[in-house]
């Protein structure tokens, strides 16, 4: 019976030993788990992080200089219809001599434009007719023949624009300016 006990103990001793070898694999497989879950985790953070990065630079390469990348077209479409003036034709042909050492003779006649249905600006500009032909002749003999060279006509028209619209005219305001005729002949 001795060697009975003894048997059965031993089977007792090794089950109870496999038991215990069978708790530290539990406690073993979390264990296993947990380090490749933090694995897989810190694996998907340095992806995006890398994404992340690598778009930042290729965003600031692609806008280097702060310029579009696209440009748009400049039609008709996007423009829309040219505004129609009222034109004020009454100034005539003024004529003037330039600032030249051998002065040029300046031959002009101007038309102003202004807004549609403007009744103020119509009255305003008939009034001030005279005033606006002195006007013409001073700008002229202010300027050289080269000033009034044809290539330079575009800011010609801008300057006595804003000169009207500033210094001659009050309620009034001038938004184009024509030449019917705009010759600078050489006195002989």
């Amino acid at each position: 019976m001795s060697d009975d006990n003894e048997e059965l103990m031993e089977d007792e001793g090794a089950a109870g030993g496999g038991e215990d070898k069978k708790k530290k694999k539990g406690g073993g497989a979390l264990g296993g788990l947990l380090p490749t879950l933090l694995k897989f985790v810190g694996l998907g953070l340095a992806a995006v992080v890398l994404i992340v990065t690598v778009s930042v630079i290729t965003y600031n390469l692609l806008s280097k200089g702060g310029k579009t990348q696209t440009t748009i077209p400049v039609t008709e479409s996007y423009l829309g219809t040219k505004p129609q003036y009222q034109m004020f034709t009454l100034l005539g042909a003024v004529t003037s001599k330039t600032r030249d050492p051998v002065p040029w003779t300046v031959r002009a006649d101007m038309i102003i434009g202004y807004d549609m249905n403007d009744v103020a600006a119509s009255s305003e500009l008939t009034q001030r007719q005279y005033e606006l032909r002195d006007f013409l002749r001073r700008y002229f003999m202010g300027k050289s023949a080269a000033e009034l060279r044809p290539e330079n006509e575009e800011q010609v028209k801008r300057e006595i624009r804003e000169l009207l619209n500033t210094q001659i005219l009050d309620k009034a305001r001038v938004r184009i300016i024509l030449f019917n005729t705009l010759d600078i002949m050489e006195t002989s």
